[in-house]
């Protein structure tokens, strides 16, 4: 029971920080993990943990590569010349 209300209280708090779900969802959701994952064998919450961090790493170095190629404006004046020393 505590694992449940627990798991409310943090998916709802999650879900505040999402824009595509509502306080409400994300409390169901986080109520509904418990029963989920006592049902769930130890090799499949290890690969649902390494997925889940996979996705995570290609999601922030697509970020990255979003971010600075908004900042390169791609002008010529960018490229470092060399000197005439």
């Amino acid at each position: 029971m505590f694992g449940k209300i627990i798991g409310g209280l943090v998916g709802g708090k999650l879900a505040q920080q999402s824009k595509s779900m509502g306080g409400t969802t994300g409390a169901m959701i986080g109520a509904a993990i418990p029963m989920v994952l006592s049902r769930m064998s130890l090799p499949a919450m290890i690969a649902m943990g390494v997925g889940g961090y996979a996705v995570k790493k290609y999601l922030d170095k697509d970020a990255e590569k979003k971010a600075a190629g908004a900042t390169d404006t791609g002008s010529v004046a960018s490229i470092p010349q060399p000197s005439a020393s």
